[in-house]
């Protein structure tokens, strides 16, 4: 998003709209998540502190003078979070006694093993990431903001500000960074040379696998006396060329599925100010501690977006009761990353479909029915003929491309990831232009691209990738795609491939009610590529569900439409 729609909407949010304060969390806590899990390296009091931070920001917005410094200002904030829980921690300067604690965090937790998992980083790339464990705490601090830097999240005036030096000195600062993360690339590459070399397994002999600085200092020494290890690589790229354009480490689970919509479902700047202060010190989680926040009668009453179980949230208006879901139509939330073997929740079809107007069930991210769960019966909608701008079949390869499909029928979007190609963040696809219906009816093609797939040893590979190739990963938030996915429209809307990052191709043609029946029920056959049957999300009624990244607008820049669909009428 480009500055000025930023300070757009921060400078709503600040006047009290509710869904521009709701944006504005979502948008900014991927951000604040890497810096605070790059800088203690995926520490247990990683998602407290991104907690903390994006608490003080619905608190504090109002003070904020310039709108424009809103991102210099948001990253102050989360590097005073992290002061802060040292000092609660009674530890010695910012932070420098976390590492030595040796904490023990759950599988998965080092940021940096989940930044080259999550963004497929291979070669010299990888290098760097494992590079970064042997940094200082005040070197890893400062370059979590100059890697989003490199990424293009800050600019080097909000990176100044945020640290509050000045620009001659944070490039002084940066250059010495650049130089012992550099060195620590050496350290890398020594360590991991085959076959080893034989003077530095004696140095390590005694060493227990885990990065500090008596070991940097002892194995850098290694470095400068022998003359294999020391000798530079000719092909060694620097690493701002390495590291620039790379995404976001997508936020985890339990953030991206909650933070967003209880976020949203606060009132506005000033009753979310008044809410009683959370207890920055205690360690109480992410849910809890902001349904406290947010707990208070007038916030309740506010709220304007409600999570459902199935997959979608329900979007209603303050002044229309009747759309309202009936209390027995929600179900709780769960902090667990869903997986692909997951069963919905019971009666999950019905709690996706209260009385409401068309627009109010959007899609979200779901978990997979049981792969031997037969689909129910897709509901009758009249099919009076689909007509394409690209003819029976339009195959979407490149950022760009597009189809606009017009009439009254359903259709197929066929996935094509392409992890070997290129892996990384995936730019979803995205609908504009909508006038009329468009829902998301049923989901097939024998199985889930985050599926295992049959009778491959290594794990996980599937068909969002491997080890080996790399991973192709979703934004926050957004559905996990099925082989193909089945859409009914009523009226017209335009289909964009946004391709940037991972390589994707998806290939739209017209479909029929019985094609797509016979799709769902084919049963698991693993010889054959199918793992599970399909799933039908319609409900035949205005209430069923619709896509993400829809929108009744052209915008110039497709790519810019917001994963929350908002298209209630």
């Amino acid at each position: 998003m480009d500055e000025r729609a930023v300070r757009r909407r921060v400078e709503a949010a600040r006047a009290g709209d509710r869904q521009a304060m709701e944006d504005l969390v979502a948008a900014e806590m991927p951000i604040v998540y890497n810096i605070v899990g790059r800088a203690l390296n995926g520490h247990p009091d990683v998602d407290d502190i991104v907690q903390e931070t994006m608490l003080r920001l619905v608190r504090s917005l109002g003070e904020l003078r310039d709108p424009a410094r809103f991102r210099s200002w948001l990253v102050a904030i989360a590097m005073r979070c992290i002061r802060d829980r040292a000092r609660a921690r009674q530890t010695a300067p910012l932070l420098s006694v976390l590492a030595d604690e040796r904490e023990p965090a759950g599988a998965g937790a080092d940021f940096v093993d989940l930044t080259i998992l999550r963004l497929g980083l291979q070669g010299q790339r990888q290098e760097v990431a494992e590079a970064t464990r042997w940094l200082d705490t005040d070197d890893r601090q400062l370059l979590s903001l100059w890697w989003l830097e490199l990424t293009g999240e800050l600019n080097r005036q909000e990176l100044a500000e945020a640290v509050g030096w000045t620009r001659q000195h944070t490039a002084v600062r940066v250059q010495r960074l650049k130089e012992r993360l550099e060195t620590a690339r050496c350290l890398v590459r020594a360590l991991g040379a085959a076959p080893p070399c034989p003077d530095l397994s004696e140095v390590t002999a005694d060493w227990d696998g885990t990065p500090d600085s008596v070991w940097r200092k002892r194995i850098a020494r290694h470095l400068r006396d022998c003359p294999r290890c020391g000798r530079p690589a000719a092909d060694t790229v620097p690493a701002q060329r390495l590291l620039v354009g790379l995404g976001l480490v997508p936020l985890p689970a339990g953030l991206a599925l909650h933070a967003p919509h209880v976020l949203g479902s606060g009132g506005t700047a000033a009753q979310l100010a008044a809410a009683p202060a959370p207890l920055a010190a205690d360690p109480v989680g992410w849910p809890a501690q902001l349904v406290q926040l947010l707990a208070k009668p007038a916030v309740v009453a506010a709220a304007g977006v409600t999570l459902v179980a199935g997959g979608a949230f329900i979007v209603y208006d303050h002044d229309d009761g009747a759309s309202r879901p009936p209390r027995a139509a929600l179900a709780p939330t769960s902090s667990r990353a869903p997986t692909a073997t997951d069963s919905p929740p019971a009666n999950a079809t019905s709690s996706r479909t209260p009385a409401g107007r068309y627009g109010t069930v959007v899609d979200t991210a779901d978990r997979a029915p049981a792969p031997r769960t037969p689909p129910a019966a897709l509901p009758y909608r009249p099919e009076s003929g689909l007509n394409t701008s690209a003819g029976p079949k339009a195959v979407m390869e490149h950022r760009g491309d597009n189809v606009t499909l017009s009439g009254r029928g359903y259709f197929r979007v066929r996935w094509q990831i392409l992890p070997a190609e290129r892996p990384g963040s995936l730019a979803m696809p995205t609908w504009t232009g909508l006038d009329g219906k468009l829902f998301h009816v049923a989901s097939g093609g024998g199985r889930r691209m985050d599926d295992q797939m049959p009778g491959v040893p290594d794990r996980p590979h599937t068909w969002m990738g491997a080890r080996s190739t790399g991973f192709t990963v979703l934004p926050a938030g957004a559905q996990q795609m099925w082989q193909n996915e089945y859409f009914y429209v009523d009226g017209k809307v335009t289909l964009h491939q946004n391709e940037r990052g991972a390589d994707y191709n998806l290939i739209v043609e017209p479909a029929t009610r019985a094609g797509i029946d016979d799709d769902l029920r084919r049963p698991p056959a693993p010889d054959e590529g199918i793992v599970r049957y399909g799933m039908v999300r319609d409900s035949g009624t205005d209430t069923a569900p619709v896509p993400q990244y829809l929108t009744g607008a052209t915008p110039p820049d497709p790519a810019g439409v917001d994963r929350r669909s908002r298209v209630v009428r």
